[in-house]
């Protein structure tokens, strides 16, 4: 694979999670292998391992940015993945509420509700 694969493949196991990973790369087929290599070479290994910026900022603009356009389904991953990239809860609520002023109430509002049962479920895991 590519230097910039591997790159990725660390970045996001590091942001993700190994088991996340796992269950991604167990259920990857020969249909999706190379939508999986362009995100994991291209949003993991180009994007997520600059270091321009910190992955707290990057988790949440990651996160403000799936709530404004309204990519609900992977708002939980990346709640879930605030455990290792150090955003916050209170970093999480400014920015769901940059979302409701800036890109609709309804976006931000349904994005907190999936934000709380994402939390839920980590507390409930620890």
């Amino acid at each position: 694979m590519s230097d910039a694969f591997d790159r990725g493949m660390k970045t996001r196991r590091s942001v993700l999670g190994d088991a996340h990973v796992d269950r991604a790369e167990a259920a990857k087929t020969p249909f999706d292998t190379p939508f999986q290599t362009l995100i994991t070479e291209g949003a993991w290994g180009t994007v997520w391992s600059s270091d321009a910026i910190t992955r707290r900022e990057r988790s949440m603009l990651t996160l403000a940015l799936l709530a404004a356009m309204g990519n609900f389904d992977e708002i939980p991953m990346h709640i879930r993945a605030t455990a290792n990239t150090g955003a916050t809860k209170e970093d999480v609520m400014e920015v769901f509420q940059h979302v409701a002023i800036y890109c609709g109430v309804p976006k931000a509002n349904h994005a907190i509700k999936l934000a709380k049962a994402a939390y839920a479920e980590m507390e409930e895991d620890q």
